[in-house]
């Protein structure tokens, strides 16, 4: 069992940056793979990184260039690290984590970037 919870959302202007975090708790987090995800209101929600158990890492195409997701097994964080903020950046962030398909889930943390 993993336990997930998000952190570091807030409101920001177009262009600023926002560091988002991801506690986890379970021994089991450095067999994990972990990602990012989004939900704007009205749309489903999107897929936005993903890091495997050795740092391997995957961006949505809308991420590249502009986000960087890192982990550190040992502290049992995740984060994602948004530069160059876009008004459709705005949604609620999601970290999860699995070993396959991803099972466990945190609440959520809101980014609202205004123009």
């Amino acid at each position: 069992q993993v336990q997930l919870v998000e952190s570091g959302g807030g409101l920001v202007q177009a262009g600023g940056s926002l560091r988002l975090s991801c506690a986890t708790s379970g021994r089991t987090f450095s067999n994990y793979r972990v990602g990012w995800f989004r939900q704007a209101p009205g749309k489903e929600r999107e897929f936005v990184a993903r890091i495997t158990l050795t740092g391997s890492t995957n961006y949505a195409e809308s991420a590249k260039g502009r986000f960087t997701i890192s982990r550190d097994n040992a502290k049992n964080m995740v984060w994602l690290q948004m530069n160059s903020l876009k008004p459709e950046d705005t949604a609620v962030y999601y970290c999860a984590a699995g070993s396959g398909t991803f099972d466990y889930w945190g609440q959520g943390t809101q980014v609202t970037v205004s123009s």
